[in-house]
């Protein structure tokens, strides 16, 4: 049987983190660790995290509040990022992404794919 609960937080890029169980718990635990001085970003994933179920259909409904920081509308866009998924708001992706290949690849990236 597949997972069938999910947690979904707030990313500061304007997107949802979408994380499995064990994953969540990885990276909660991570957060939970940060110095006093990230006591912001603590609240950003810790504090904005909710426990979503996925249906018969496979489907899972996201919070309003969570809609709304993420401006999810009819057309979205959900991406693998190794431990956990980025739910976008299609539109805001698509502006997200020409920002980032508009402007110049960092070394580290050069380095790695060229």
């Amino acid at each position: 049987m597949g997972v069938s609960k999910l947690t979904v937080t707030k990313h500061p890029h304007g997107c949802l983190l979408v994380f499995p169980p064990a994953a969540w718990e990885d990276f909660a635990a991570r957060v939970a660790a940060l110095p006093m001085e990230s006591a912001g970003w603590r609240r950003l994933f810790i504090g904005n995290a909710t426990e979503i179920e996925i249906d018969g259909s496979s489907r899972m409904l996201i919070a309003p509040e969570l809609r709304e920081f993420a401006d999810l509308s009819r057309d979205v866009i959900m991406l693998g990022m190794g431990s956990c998924l980025e739910l976008w708001d299609k539109r805001r992706y698509l502006d997200q992404e020409a920002l980032v290949t508009a402007s110049p690849m960092p070394e580290s990236i050069r380095n790695f794919i060229l």
